[in-house]
C-alpha cells in the first residue's frame, strides 16, 4: 500500500522538482518530440537513448519517474537535495537495491491551460506496462491517460460552490475541478487511488479536496453538488474466471450496468442548475440502439446532451482492451482473453459498443428543455468545454423565446463557419450547399439556398425576421411560410454553435 503522504515531504519534493526544471516542455526538449511521442505510446527506448550520459537533475528525474528506469542512489541524492533519498522512500516513490534506486511509481509533469491561466502539475501514479515489463496488476492506479484528458477538456468552465469527482483515480479531475469550485469531494473504491489523490494534491499545493472511500454514490449519500465529473470504470469486461478486472477501468458489473447506474443516480446528487459530465461505454443489442439505452437511463427529469463518438464491433472492442491491459497480441493468453470477450458478447446479444460523452443537468425550475442524443464523429476535443458552455447558454436563451421573440433577435454567424457549394458540370446553381464548422464538433450540415442566405446575412446588424422577409421577397416565396420553415432550424444552429446571439 502506498504510504499516507506527508505534507512536509511533499513540499520538499515540489521544491526539488521545481529547481530541476522538471516540466513537460523541458523533458520534451531533452529527449525530442519523436521520443516524447514514443513515451506516450509506452516506448521508452528513444527517450532513454536521447538522454545518453546526462547526469543532471532533469535527466535523472526523467529516467526515474518519467520513464520508470532504475538510476544510481547517488544521482537521486543529487537531484533531490531537499527531499533526499530517504524522504522519497518514505513517500513510497522509491525502493532501494544495493547502489540503485528503483522507481515505485511514476511522477510525470502535466501542463495545461484553462480560463484561469496556464498550469504545470506533477502527477504521481502507478508504474505503467513499459516500466513493469508486463501486464498491469488489478489494483493499478492509472495516471493521466487519454480518457482522463478527454474528460478534462470537456469540462464546462462555469464556477460553483461544490463538486464531486466520482471515481477519482489519481485525482486529476479533482485538481481541475478545484480551480472552478470552493470544495471538491473525491471518491473511489480504491484506497490506493485515494492516497495518490492526496499525494498529488499536497505535491501541487491544492487544498479543498476531501477524499472518501466507497463505491459509486455511497460516500455522498444525501448530498448534492453544483458540478459532478466522472471517468468511471466503464470498460465492459467479461465477469468470468481468468479475465483480469482492473479497478481503474472495470466496474465489477455485467455489461454496461455500471455506466447505467452512474447516469441513473447522478441526478439525485445535482443541485438545481447543477451539471454532471462523464465518459461512458454503452452496448448495442439487436434492434436496440445504444443511444436509446442511454436515453432510458437519463429519464425525463434532467436536461441531457449525449454525444457518441464511435461504435466498435465486438472483436475490435475486445482487442482494444486486452491490449490495454498489457497482454501481447499473438500469445495464447491474448487469444484466450479475446475469446472470453466474444463469448460474453455473443451470450448477451451485444452487436457493438458505443463510446461517448454524457452531460446531464438538473433544471433550475420547471421541466427539462434539452434532450440531444447524437453521433458526432468529426472534430477534436480541444475546445469542447468552451464550445459546450456556449452552446448550452445559447440553448437556454433560445428556449425562453417564442418565434416572434426569436425573429426580433440579432444573430451572428460563428467565425469558424465556412460555406462550400458543389456544382454539377455545366449547371449554374449549386446542387449541394454545406456549412462547415471549423471548431467545436467540426460538423458539416447541408442547407438549402434560403438557409444559406440567412446564415450569410447574420452579421448582428438586422433582426432575423427582417432578414427572412428580405430573402422571401428575393426568392418570391411567402414570408410567413419561410419563417415557419427557417426559425426551427435557426434554433438548431444556435444550439450547435453555427450561430450565436449578438450581445
Amino acid at each position: 500500500m502506498l504510504p499516507e503522504p506527508d505534507a512536509q515531504l511533499c513540499d520538499a519534493l515540489a521544491s526539488d522538482l521545481r529547481a530541476a526544471g522538471y516540466t513537460s516542455a523541458a523533458l520534451r526538449e531533452a529527449w525530442g518530440e519523436q521520443a516524447d511521442d514514443a513515451v506516450a505510446r509506452g516506448l521508452r527506448g528513444p527517450a532513454e537513448r536521447a538522454l545518453g550520459s546526462r547526469d543532471d537533475a532533469l535527466a535523472t528525474l526523467g529516467r526515474l519517474w518519467g520513464l520508470g528506469l532504475e538510476v544510481l542512489q547517488s544521482e537521486v541524492a543529487a537531484a533531490l537535495p531537499a527531499l533526499g533519498v530517504e524522504g522519497a522512500v518514505a513517500l513510497g516513490l522509491l525502493t532501494l537495491t544495493d547502489q540503485q534506486a528503483r522507481p515505485a511509481v511514476l511522477v510525470r509533469p502535466q501542463a495545461f491551460a484553462d480560463d484561469a491561466g496556464e498550469v504545470e502539475w506533477w502527477i504521481a501514479s502507478d508504474l505503467d506496462e513499459a516500466a513493469l515489463g508486463g501486464p498491469l496488476p488489478e489494483d493499478h492506479v492509472l495516471g493521466v491517460g487519454g480518457a482522463s484528458q478527454t474528460l478534462a477538456r470537456l469540462q464546462l468552465t462555469r464556477r460553483g460552490g461544490t463538486a464531486l469527482d466520482l471515481g477519482t483515480g489519481c485525482g486529476i479531475q479533482a485538481l481541475r475541478l478545484r480551480r472552478l469550485v470552493d470544495r471538491v469531494v473525491a471518491t473511489d473504491i480504491s484506497e490506493r487511488a485515494l492516497r495518490f489523490t492526496r499525494l498529488n494534491a499536497l505535491l501541487n499545493g491544492v487544498d479543498g479536496i476531501e477524499t472518501r472511500h466507497g463505491s459509486l454514490f455511497e460516500p455522498v449519500a444525501g448530498e448534492t453538488f453544483d458540478r459532478v465529473a466522472s471517468n468511471p470504470p466503464f470498460v465492459i469486461t467479461p465477469r468470468v474466471e481468468g479475465v483480469p478486472a482492473y479497478e481503474y477501468r472495470d466496474g465489477g458489473m455485467e455489461g454496461d450496468a455500471l455506466v447505467a447506474t452512474v447516469i441513473r443516480e447522478v441526478g439525485a446528487h445535482l443541485s438545481p442548475g447543477g451539471v454532471a459530465q462523464s465518459l461512458g461505454n454503452w452496448e448495442y443489442h439487436e434492434g436496440e440502439s445504444g443511444l436509446d439505452r442511454v436515453r432510458g437511463w437519463v429519464g425525463d427529469a434532467l436536461d441531457a446532451w449525449v454525444v457518441e463518438r464511435e461504435v466498435l464491433d465486438p472483436l475490435a472492442y475486445a482487442e482494444l482492451w486486452v491490449r490495454d491491459g498489457g497482454t501481447v497480441p499473438g500469445t495464447p493468453a491474448y487469444a484466450r482473453l479475446i475469446e472470453a470477450w466474444l463469448d460474453d458478447f455473443a451470450r448477451r446479444g451485444v452487436t457493438g459498443v458505443g463510446f461517448g460523452y454524457v452531460l446531464v443537468r438538473r433544471p433550475l425550475a420547471g421541466a427539462p428543455t434539452l434532450a440531444r442524443y447524437e453521433r458526432v464523429a468529426g472534430g477534436g476535443e480541444a475546445g469542447f468545454g468552451p464550445h459546450l458552455a456556449d452552446c448550452l447558454a445559447a440553448h437556454d436563451r433560445a428556449a425562453l423565446l417564442d418565434d416572434d421573440d426569436l425573429a426580433d433577435s440579432l444573430l451572428r454567424v460563428a467565425p469558424d463557419v465556412t460555406e462550400a457549394r458543389h456544382h454539377r458540370p455545366g449547371e449554374g446553381d449549386p446542387s449541394v450547399i454545406e456549412l462547415r464548422q471549423g471548431g467545436g464538433f467540426a460538423s458539416t450540415i447541408e442547407v438549402d439556398p434560403a438557409m444559406a442566405a440567412l446564415v450569410g446575412a447574420c452579421d448582428g446588424d438586422l433582426p432575423v425576421g427582417t432578414l427572412v422577409d428580405a430573402i422571401a421577397q428575393l426568392m418570391e416565396v411567402d414570408a410567413a411560410h419561410l419563417r415557419a420553415d427557417l426559425l426551427p432550424r435557426v434554433r438548431e444552429l444556435l444550439v450547435t454553435g453555427f450561430l450565436s446571439f449578438e450581445e
